[in-house]
């Protein structure tokens, strides 16, 4: 079975470098062109199913990708953006720069990262991550072809730890996917093999 991993279009947070969360935030024009574009390159691949985050972003991206095709859209808060808690809506450029806030460590060094006040850690998202995989993707293996999902750059990232059976240190292992970035991976037999995590279907401006 083919895995497709998608992080959700450009939003005005993300182009004002603005830490979303879990905070609701929809697709810029820009945002949409990418989940458009990548939905016209991934016309003719076959989905069986598209699973996406409940938040507006990231479902408005799979619903755009999909198109005026008959594939279901499922939406599971399993894959819902880390939340920041009170560092939502802060400048992350701003935050990475002060030494005296535990984002400042959040790519460089992810098992040094705090979780913030009303904030989500990183070994917590790992879990309802690794969960998801375990109970709703991997037993697809035998029904399914090739499935989508549609979330989030932390997120998606805590999928890879699953995939990779790697710990919080290694956490950005492959770089943070740009907007509409998909990487994709296969899952045979119990074993995940890595076929890019690179990928862009659109055309980069």
């Amino acid at each position: 079975m083919e895995i497709y991993i998608v992080r959700h279009g450009e939003t005005v947070w993300n182009a004002n470098k603005l830490l979303q969360g879990s905070t609701d935030i929809e697709l810029n024009e820009n945002g949409r062109r990418l989940a458009g574009e990548t939905g016209e390159a991934l016309e003719s691949v076959h989905f069986d199913r598209i699973y996406s985050s409940p938040l507006i972003r990231a479902y408005e991206t799979a619903c755009l990708i999909r198109g005026h095709r008959n594939i279901p859209v499922i939406r599971d808060d399993r894959i819902r953006e880390l939340c920041f808690g009170v560092n939502e809506g802060k400048n992350f450029s701003v935050l990475l720069k002060d030494e005296s806030n535990p984002f400042h460590y959040f790519f460089e060094r992810p098992d040094l990262y705090v979780a913030p006040e009303q904030g989500e850690t990183l070994e917590h998202i790992c879990e309802r991550a690794a969960s998801f995989m375990q109970e709703i993707i991997e037993p697809q293996e035998q029904y399914f072809k090739r499935v989508m999902i549609v979330a989030h750059g932390a997120v998606n990232k805590a999928i890879m730890c699953h995939v990779k059976r790697h710990g919080i240190d290694k956490y950005w292992s492959g770089g943070l996917q740009k907007n509409c970035n998909v990487i994709i991976i296969r899952y045979n037999n119990g074993v995940y093999d890595i076929v890019d995590e690179t990928k862009i279907f659109y055309k980069e401006r």
